[in-house]
């Protein structure tokens, strides 16, 4: 090959690696910062709750469950919850490396407690099943977030 052709290769392969490490700093950048996703929108289908609803209700509050080492610790749902590793999380799970900075995020919308995953590797599941988007949970739902499990209680 010719010497411009090389160095023309170089280049591109010396493009490709800057991209690569921008790529994963602006990841870890975006995982430090913890942002918590909008909250989830409610759907044309799904009617609205009847005036009142909730009020006089105990609080929504997640009970872990596993691992064995953590259960019982309680965490209530003031309006909303985010659940994760990172520092400011209201659920810290910073015991379990398959657990995302910020993995997964807990509202209480008008009564109904919703599960979302906030674009966690691992994913987020409810009863066994994994949550893509806005999930309504009821009572005595299992929620596990990497290998923590945690049951919605009110």
């Amino acid at each position: 090959m010719s010497e411009p052709v090389l160095t023309f290769l170089k280049f591109c392969l010396l493009a490709v690696l800057y991209l690569f490490l921008a790529r994963v700093v602006w990841i870890v950048a975006r995982e430090l910062r913890g942002t918590p996703a909008p909250a989830p929108a409610r759907s044309a289908s799904e009617p609205a709750p009847p005036p009142g609803r909730g009020r006089g209700r105990k609080p929504w509050q997640l009970v872990l469950v596993e691992p064995t080492a953590e259960a019982g610790a309680v965490y209530p749902v003031d309006g909303e919850a985010t659940l994760g590793r990172g520092g400011g999380c209201t659920v810290p799970l910073a015991f379990d490396t398959f657990v995302s900075q910020v993995h997964a995020r807990a509202v209480d919308r008008d009564g109904t407690l919703w599960i979302e995953d906030l674009g966690s590797r691992n994913g987020t599941f409810v009863n066994g099943e994994q949550v893509h988007e806005a999930t309504r949970v009821a009572k005595g739902a299992r929620v596990q977030v990497g290998e923590t499990v945690l049951e919605v209680d009110r």
